[in-house]
């Protein structure tokens, strides 16, 4: 009996050339018709040959299951991969701001079968031009009145092109490899293109923490405004603590008799919630203090203790280093602007942020020098205590 079923493949000619095309199937996701298709130059005899022995091959990948099982969009593979990666919720918001922002309304529909490294690279090559993708003519990017109006006189805003940093690009490019790399997992395409993909050079970093002089100058006016900033600023410049790692110090995690700090926990702020995480390294690492360090923080100890005892409480294990309360929000806050306000005085000699002066390395043995807290320095046996500090897996 003859089969009157679907041919499962022809070739037709096309122009100058002859296109294989072999039915595969319905989409696994999308329900729609699926063909693989390839083209051979040519449409004489021995171009025959060729697209018939093309056919064969097609024909014998359908037959072998070698043939991607869906052709679903880049939005929808996206969508996939953020529901099924496990990710810490502050990273989370992160590539979803990505990929709602840039990743979707640029390439959101191209199937992710079609995606090649041409087209990654066209994407990349276009954000670090202009982060909002124009055109190139030129626009106004804000007016400042409704209505019809001359905009020269209105003095509204002009686009400007601003190019996208290249760390940004290559976390969109992170995004874009690790939801293919998890399609082919899934045997929805046979290769991830984005490893193939050239991505921006990463900018080699550019750290310029302050001198000797310039630390020791900033210190004096940090315990002038304060004494618990002062503190934070010098544990900062001795152990090299991200401004969230020293926030979610807790008393628990310094041991004064033996000299060391552990690294368990990272505080951060998200749309004024406070929220404890692991650290950026997820890794928990110890810390040898110098013994000058180990002065200031139990003078510390001492105010946090005076305060909450004037609100009938106790320092206890729990209690956060750098707010005597429940909650550190107070510290994040003040170790976001409080560095600024420094560097704003009149006659600062430092400016920028306070994770610029935790990149200090060795500079905090020059500064011990030249600022004496606590009375003789023994600055050899700290550093050789500073480079015993190892870290610690979890």
């Amino acid at each position: 009996m003859t089969s009157t079923g679907r041919p499962r493949g022809s070739i037709r000619e096309r122009g100058a050339t002859l296109q294989v095309r072999v039915f595969a199937g319905y989409d696994a996701v999308t329900g729609k018709q699926r063909y693989i298709t390839e083209s051979i130059a040519g449409t004489d005899r021995a171009a025959r040959r060729r697209a018939e022995k093309t056919l064969t091959r097609l024909q014998a990948q359908v037959d072998k299951q070698r043939a991607p099982e869906t052709s679903v969009s880049l939005a929808r593979a996206l969508d996939e991969w953020l529901a099924t990666n496990e990710i810490e919720d502050t990273t989370r918001r992160t590539y979803v701001g990505y990929i709602e922002r840039t990743i979707k309304p640029t390439i959101r529909a191209q199937p992710i079968d079609r995606l090649n490294a041409r087209t990654l690279e066209s994407l990349y090559r276009e954000l670090r031009r202009c982060r909002s993708r124009c055109d190139g003519r030129p626009q106004i990017e804000k007016h400042t009145t409704a209505g019809d109006h001359d905009c020269g006189k209105a003095e509204c805003k002009p686009h400007v092109c601003k190019p996208m940093a290249a760390s940004t690009v290559r976390q969109m490019h992170s995004i874009i490899s690790g939801t293919l790399t998890a399609a082919v997992r899934w045997e929805w395409i046979d290769t991830n293109p984005a490893r193939i993909a050239q991505r921006p050079r990463a900018k080699a970093p550019e750290p310029d923490p302050p001198s000797a002089t310039e630390a020791a100058q900033l210190l004096d006016a940090a315990f002038e405004i304060d004494e618990d900033w002062g503190t934070l600023v010098w544990l900062v410049m001795t152990t090299g603590l991200r401004r969230g790692e020293v926030c979610a110090l807790r008393w628990r995690d310094i041991d004064l008799d033996e000299e060391i700090v552990e690294i368990r926990r990272n505080y951060i702020l998200h749309k004024g919630v406070g929220i404890e995480k692991e650290t950026k390294t997820h890794q928990m690492r110890r810390i040898a203090l110098d013994s000058e360090t180990v002065t200031v923080l139990r003078t510390h100890r001492v105010r946090v203790a005076e305060r909450l005892e004037a609100l009938d409480q106790a320092v206890t294990n729990d209690t956060y280093v750098f707010s005597g309360t429940k909650t550190p929000v107070g510290c994040q806050k003040s170790a976001s602007s409080c560095d600024l306000a420094i560097c704003a005085r009149p006659g600062a000699v430092v400016k920028g942020k306070l994770n610029t002066f935790r990149r200090t390395g060795r500079l905090f043995e020059r500064v011990q020098k030249q600022l004496l807290i606590t009375g003789a320095l023994q600055t050899k046996s700290q550093l050789n205590r500073q480079a015993r500090s190892r870290r610690v897996p979890r």
